[in-house]
């Protein structure tokens, strides 16, 4: 009957003792009940083995005095007495094995407590004492402290017990001191990580001694942000359930970086990780469900199931709680969702935006949250009582205020001055148990005298499963998947934050966003424990996803989206048929505008990470890690989370050229001016081969389905059959040599078009050749366009790719069409363009000044100048949305780049 439920929020439980509670000892009515007595760090809890004995909890704070035995009898080895004396509050607790509310008996009471081992009662007292002059100090945060010091003191006595390994040839990567978080309440212990499993022993050995994970089986693993705090770890070992197999909460954030290093490292050869991006990209073409995407968000946002202060939040989807009939054909039975539920209400919203401009610096427009513990448990109490029991002390909410009806919550959440809530992803699945009081708890007489049963569903739902199932339908209808984009910019997208926020009336508290209270900056402890407690009880906004508009999905006229109950989709029942060529490509509305706005582009980051200029970019499909090298001959991988250089190899001491990272994020490859091309790799973190393949520096590489092409001043281009090989045998990759591309010159730069069927190379002295990949002949040769040596090529990335812009030192932009040898366009530039990319229309480059520069190439001229690095430009990475940009310079630094609107 125990859970750490019972205890108060932000308490630990410590360590149990088998033990006697005597009643009236000495008395002819004395009674003795045998049970377990819990020690916690604010209260003493002791749970009886009878059932019908309710659980007696008795908080320090209110006793007035704890006593071992007198001392003449202190030395006594049979004495096991601990006695509670007038006790002024004491909690009963699921009495006769009923969830109710606490029972509470004032008065001074006396408690006695008979432990089964008498040796153990010094410790016991001692450790009382000293947790009964913590919670009788004034200020929650010297108890908050003084709390922390004993169990830190606990955790630093024991560790890890090795003798839990499943197999006696595990080995040990990592031990360090945790806690495993759960709704509400945190247990501390040791967390283990080896090279086959992750462990957390708890400090008490409850709910079990070891809890284990078998990192075969890990399939996602997120950092999370815990009491404001980048403390958190969540590890899943399935794709797509809402709760995950383990929560751990870190005394410091290193500890968590390095075991989330250990973890991703193991499983990034089993599984790919996913981004917002990607996401959305398999969202927008049908792949998977409104639903499913909304989960995948929530997950990317910090919310979990295991934080109710970040639980997963979903819109409100329809507005209709009075027909007999839910048309999901009819525009006005769904909720606006380009608005956030305060503003839903015009007359609301005057009188809320009234308020906003008269109120001082920080502003804000909504008093409560859309999504908090309060609210979460407001819909979940039937089936999780006690959850409400711990977060209200004991109780649980008016009845007139509880979860009674559909009708009366939305009205409420349209009309009410303070309500703004949205809903709980369980109103898009399948267990409908939260709306059916088959606990037969007792929740209270409303006004009219009603008691609070099930919840009251409207007309169209003819009963809790069929509600759900209209619902899911609602979500997944036609209407929503136009609209749901809209409402993902104002919870998870640009419309969070900023002067987009203020116009789209959407505006909270700023403790409540990422980054808008910096604990470790205050220094008074109680202030910091009065802070984090009013912010993990108003709740907190989810982490910003995305900072330009999101594009909206592409759904075929007239067809709607089915779930199946796993809530999977496949292409068949996808909005999207694979044969329609009516729809664009799913990457380009989000390309098209962010190129339209590639003028917004502003500096975020910047690190000095080489001791020479960056020669190559390579950036983990997650866009966690960026793999750099530099003409200082060694490669870097730089982690875009922990801002800190993870990695750092030299293969010789010939500077590195360029470099990239195969399909799958598990091998690197650099090519040196040693003549050699190396292969890395990341999971294993060692040199995994050599390719012996030029007579001179390698210049450039470039990888397209299977194959290697190489660009050497040895004045050859070298196309490779490249066969991977497998780490754990040491087996080598096999090359095989398939054509040998031969020039006058060295060759500086290389790229292939879209369809990997040309491939264009410039050299040393300007010429440009076009080549036919298949069959290895030359089917163009610029050489009457440049006098210079040029720097880099690309070809437009367009579906017949007749286009291929380059600069060299001439200081030159210039457009040719491959297939007519004809010069389109020529830019002037006033000084040399070492790197670039460009989409047709625009170009952007990186200068030999420092300078990004923004380029109209029909106009011909600069639109932008952005001031960067201290010297030239040397490299370039875009990723696939063309909204985010890294830059690596002659000034030893890489740039982090971003599209602000």
């Amino acid at each position: 009957r125990f859970s750490l439920l019972l205890l108060n929020l932000e308490e630990y439980y410590f360590e149990q003792h088998t033990a006697n509670h005597i009643i009236n000892k000495g008395y002819k009515d004395e009674r003795k009940f045998r049970g377990s007595l819990k020690i916690c760090s604010k209260s003493i809890i002791f749970e009886p083995d009878d059932n019908i004995q309710p659980i007696i909890k008795i908080p320090l704070r209110d006793c007035v005095s704890i006593k071992a035995p007198e001392d003449n009898e202190a030395n006594n080895p049979f004495t096991r007495y601990v006695n509670l004396s007038y006790c002024i509050y004491v909690f009963l607790i699921k009495e006769r094995n009923i969830i109710a509310p606490y029972k509470t008996v004032r008065g001074r009471t006396e408690h006695l407590f008979q432990l089964d081992v008498a040796g153990k009662l010094g410790d016991v007292v001692q450790t009382l004492h000293q947790l009964y002059r913590a919670s009788c100090l004034d200020k929650m945060g010297d108890q908050a402290a003084m709390i922390t010091a004993i169990l830190q003191s606990r955790l630093a006595r024991t560790s890890f017990d090795k003798n839990r390994f499943q197999s006696i040839s595990e080995t040990l990567h990592m031990e360090c001191k945790a806690e495993m978080v759960t709704p509400l309440v945190t247990n501390p212990g040791h967390v283990c990580v080896t090279d086959a499993n992750l462990y957390f022993q708890p400090l008490n050995g409850y709910p079990k001694p070891v809890v284990q994970i078998t990192l075969q089986n890990v399939r996602r693993i997120y950092k999370r942000r815990h009491g404001l705090m980048p403390v958190g770890l969540e590890v899943f070992c399935t794709e797509n359930d809402l709760c995950s197999d383990i929560y751990l909460k870190f005394y410091n954030c290193q500890d968590r970086d390095e075991l989330y290093f250990l973890i991703a490292t193991y499983i990034e050869n089993h599984i790919t990780e996913h981004t917002a991006e990607s996401y959305m990209l398999q969202w927008q073409r049908g792949h998977i469900s409104n639903y499913q995407y909304l989960l995948h968000l929530n997950n990317l946002s910090d919310r979990s199931c295991n934080d109710l202060s970040q639980y997963p939040v979903f819109p409100w989807i329809i507005a209709d709680y009075s027909s007999s009939v839910l048309d999901l054909t009819k525009p006005e039975t769904f909720r606006d969702l380009s608005k956030p539920v305060g503003a839903l209400n015009k007359e609301r919203l005057d009188r809320l935006l009234a308020r906003y401009q008269e109120m001082p610096e920080p502003k804000f427009m909504y008093g409560s949250h859309y999504s908090s513990p309060g609210y979460v448990l407001f819909y979940l109490v039937r089936v999780a009582p006690e959850y409400m029991l711990c977060l209200q002390n004991g109780k649980f909410d008016h009845a007139d205020r509880m979860f009674n009806s559909l009708a009366e919550t939305w009205k409420n959440c349209l009309d009410g001055a303070t309500d703004f809530k949205e809903l709980i992803p369980e109103f898009y699945e399948n267990d409908s148990s939260f709306l059916v009081n088959s606990l037969k708890l007792d929740l209270g007489k409303r006004q009219g005298g009603k008691m609070v049963e099930d919840v009251e569903l409207p007309p169209w739902a003819s009963g809790p499963d069929d509600f759900l199932q209209k619902s899911q339908e609602a979500l997944e209808s036609q209407y929503v998947s136009e609209h749901l984009h809209e409402w993902i910019d104002i919870i998870f997208g640009y419309k969070q934050k900023g002067s987009e926020a203020v116009s789209a009336h959407n505006v909270f508290h700023p403790l409540t966003y990422e980054g808008g209270v910096d604990l470790n900056s205050i220094m008074d402890p109680n202030e910091k424990v009065a802070l984090l407690t009013q912010i993990l009880e108003f709740g907190q906004t989810p982490k910003q996803l995305f900072t330009i508009p999101h594009p909206r999905r592409i759904v075929p006229k007239l067809k709607s989206l089915s779930r199946t109950s796993s809530h999977s989709v496949s292409i068949a029942e996808s909005p999207v048929s694979p044969n329609e060529e009516s729809f664009e490509d799913l990457t380009e509305e989000s390309i098209t505008l962010a190129w339209n706005n590639i003028a917004k582009l502003k500096l975020d980051e910047r690190y000095k990470i080489h001791k020479e200029a960056i020669t190559g970019i390579a950036v983990t499909c997650n866009g966690s890690s960026v793999f750099t090298t530099s003409q200082d001959s060694t490669l870097k991988m730089f982690s875009k989370e922990s801002k800190t250089i993870q990695r750092s190899v030299s293969f010789s001491n010939m500077a590195l050229s360029s470099c990239l990272i195969l399909p799958g994020d598990t091998t690197v490859i650099s090519s040196s001016w040693d003549n050699h091309i190396y292969f890395y790799s990341i999971a294993f973190g060692r040199q995994q081969d050599i390719l012996m393949g030029h007579d001179d520096a390698v210049s450039k590489i470039c990888w397209r389905d299977g194959r290697l092409y190489s660009a050497s001043w040895d004045s050859t281009v070298k196309v490779w059959h490249c066969v991977p090989g497998e780490t754990l045998s040491n087996k080598k990759h096999h090359f095989e040599l398939l054509a040998e591309l031969e020039h006058d010159v060295s060759v500086n730069t290389i790229d292939l078009n879209a369809a990997n069927t040309m491939l264009a190379s410039g050299t040393k002295e300007g010429t440009i050749s076009v080549w036919d990949v298949p069959t290895a002949t030359v089917t163009e040769c610029l050489n009457m366009l440049f006098c210079c040596c040029l720097f880099c090529l690309l070809f437009f990335c367009c579906t017949d790719s007749r286009h291929l812009l380059s600069t060299g030192e001439d200081c030159c932009f210039k457009v040719i069409d491959v297939q007519t040898g004809m010069l389109i366009s020529s830019v002037t530039a006033g000084e040399p363009q070492r790197c670039f990319k460009w989409d047709g229309n625009t170009i952007l480059s990186g200068s030999q000044s420092g300078e990004l520069l923004i380029w109209d190439i029909l106009g011909g001229k600069v639109i932008e100048r952005i001031k960067g690095h201290t010297g030239a430009v040397m490299s370039m990475w875009m990723n696939e949305q063309c909204n985010s940009v890294i830059t690596g310079g002659e000034d030893k630094q890489i740039m982090f780049w971003k599209l602000q609107y």
